[in-house]
Parts: C-alpha cells; sequence; structure tokens
C-alpha cells in the first residue's frame, strides 16, 4: 500500500518526514511513501511570528489537505500544531521527542555568558527573546526568520552576532555547527518542543494503526501534559510561557514558567502528578498559574509586539 505525506518543503520538514518515514518502514515493510510538499502561510509571511495573529500558520493548510483525502496524514512540528484540531482530525502519533533545550550559536565561538554587552541576538520566539534579555540585559535582541541553515548563515554578517534556537532541529538535519546547550531552567522550552506530530484523519482506523507502531508512550503523555497546560491558559508564540513535562516511573514532573513582556517578572511552577492522567497535572499546573496572576504578565505584550516590529 502507498502513503501520501503532507509536510512543508522546509528542509526541516522534509528532514523530520523522511525521518519518520524511516521509521515507518521498519515496521511496515511493505508499504510505500510518497512525500507531497505543501506551501502554508508560515512559510509566505515574512513577518516576525509573533505578531502574526493566526494559530497554526505552519499546520492549516497541510491538515485541509488530510482533512480533504488530498494526502493520507501530515506530518509536523509538535509545537506548532494547534490543541484544536478540526473535529475530523486527529493526533495519531507521536514519536520519540528530540532533546527539548536551546541553543546558542555565536559567531566568535562566544556563549551566552562570554559574548560583549551590545551584541546583537537574533531569535524568531518573543519567548527566547524574553529570557535571553534576563539572562543578558546587556545584549540586543531582534527578530530572525528563515530556515535553520539561513539563520546561521546570517551570523556570518553584519546584522547578528549570535542565534538562539531548538537543538533538536540542528540534531534532524545533522548541520556540523558549534553550539552551546542552554539549560531549561535558563531556558525553558516551548510546549511539545522537540516532538513531531503526525496528524490522520479520525475515521481513518487503518492508517492511525499503522502511525501507532512508532508511537513513544512516555513522549505522548508527556506532551499531552504540556498541551493540556497550555489549552488552560491559552498561551501560543505570542506569550512567554515554556514548559517541560518529564516521566519517571509511575508519576510525571512538570515545570513551567511565565514571564511578562518585558521579562522583568515571572511565575514559576513545579508539579508532579501521576503519568497516566497528564491532562489532570496539566490542568492542575495552570490553575496554579492562573490564581499566581498569569494572565497579567501578558497585559503588554502589544507594545512589545509593534516594538520589534520596527526593528
Amino acid at each position: 500500500m502507498k502513503y501520501l505525506v503532507g509536510a512543508r518543503g522546509s528542509q526541516l520538514s522534509v528532514a523530520q518526514t523522511t525521518w519518520v518515514i524511516s521509521e515507518l518502514k521498519k515496521v511496515n515493510p511493505d508499504c510505500e511513501y510518497e512525500i507531497r510538499p505543501i506551501t502554508t502561510k508560515g512559510d509566505t509571511d515574512t513577518r516576525p511570528l509573533f505578531s502574526i495573529d493566526q494559530k497554526g500558520i505552519f499546520e492549516k493548510e497541510i491538515d485541509r489537505a488530510v482533512a480533504q483525502k488530498e494526502v493520507d496524514f501530515a506530518v509536523h512540528s509538535l509545537k506548532d500544531v494547534p490543541s484544536d484540531l478540526d473535529s475530523n482530525l486527529t493526533l495519531a502519533s507521536i514519536p520519540k521527542r528530540e532533546a527539548v533545550n536551546d541553543v546558542f550559536i555565536s559567531s566568535d565561538g562566544l556563549t551566552l555568558d562570554e559574548i560583549k554587552e551590545g551584541s546583537v541576538v537574533g531569535t524568531s520566539s518573543l519567548r527566547r527573546a524574553v529570557q535571553i534579555s534576563r539572562k543578558r540585559p546587556g545584549v540586543i535582541v531582534k527578530p530572525i526568520r528563515g530556515n535553520i541553515e539561513t539563520r546561521i548563515k546570517k551570523i556570518s554578517g553584519d546584522d547578528y552576532d549570535a542565534i538562539v534556537l531548538a537543538q533538536a532541529g540542528i540534531s534532524r538535519l545533522a548541520v556540523d555547527v558549534d553550539f552551546t546547550p542552554l539549560t531549561i531552567d535558563d531556558f525553558s522550552p516551548s510546549p511539545g518542543q522537540g516532538a513531531i506530530a503526525i496528524v490522520a484523519r479520525a475515521d481513518d482506523a487503518k492508517t492511525i494503526a499503522m502511525l501507532k507502531k512508532i508511537e513513544d508512550d512516555d513522549s505522548r503523555l508527556e506532551i499531552e501534559a504540556e498541551r493540556s497546560l497550555s489549552d488552560y491558559v491559552d498561551s501560543g508564540c505570542r506569550f512567554p510561557l515554556g514548559a517541560y513535562a518529564k516521566s519517571n516511573g509511575s508519576e510525571m514532573d512538570l515545570t513551567v514558567y511565565a514571564f511578562s513582556v518585558d521579562g522583568k517578572q515571572f511565575l514559576h511552577v513545579h508539579k508532579t502528578g501521576k503519568k497516566q492522567d497528564p491532562n489532570s497535572l496539566g490542568k492542575s499546573v495552570g490553575e496554579e498559574l492562573r490564581s499566581k496572576g498569569v494572565n497579567d504578565l501578558a497585559l503588554n505584550w502589544r507594545e512589545k509586539v509593534e516594538e520589534w516590529n520596527k526593528t
């Protein structure tokens, strides 16, 4: 049987999809897979990601193709997939998660602690921008777009001295570049960072069963906890919230940091719950964040977005 696979045409998306297909072939040797590249709004809109008022900008057109039976399933970076999928679609499989941390790459090999005052650091994420400013208030943080290799090349020019991005992307592309891993305590990752999501039609039981063969149970439960939290507090690329769930035997730890847009205030919540009930853990952490005033931290985000749009 042959499956058509929807994915973005970016280098990272193709690499992720190729990896998924290689894993599927190990457990479904009689099946064939063909990648169908699809252009999304996020690929054509050059504004900073956090200034685009639309969820799912990197997956909507691809998932529409799944729903309309133009492709059989879709492969995404999980953090790009909104929690409110169309009712006729399902998050069919989550393979084993990659590293969740961010990394720092500079033109001269210096670390974030070592770069000089006034250095320009590029990032596509408001969450990372806030955390960079908290860690090194003397550097200049500017938005940057482009695929991973394009962003890395930009630090060789005059506009950027360094960049911060996810380690998972570098690993999946096998990019040969020196980097410094950033700790999860200093740079709490985006909910779902490092994970791949495979979306299928909810009524396509045969395809779902095939995709489930490469699902990692712990990764699925960890992601559900993070997405439950994110959904409860309605965070997104414009709200600087970091979350990381980690399985530990029959239990699961969920650690969350939420920041004001200027980075001067933050909330930190860490809770342990039952691994098999990730949604309750995510909701519980969300409730504590709300009780501590998480919504007040986002009041001035529009001013920050307008400021960044001018840079």
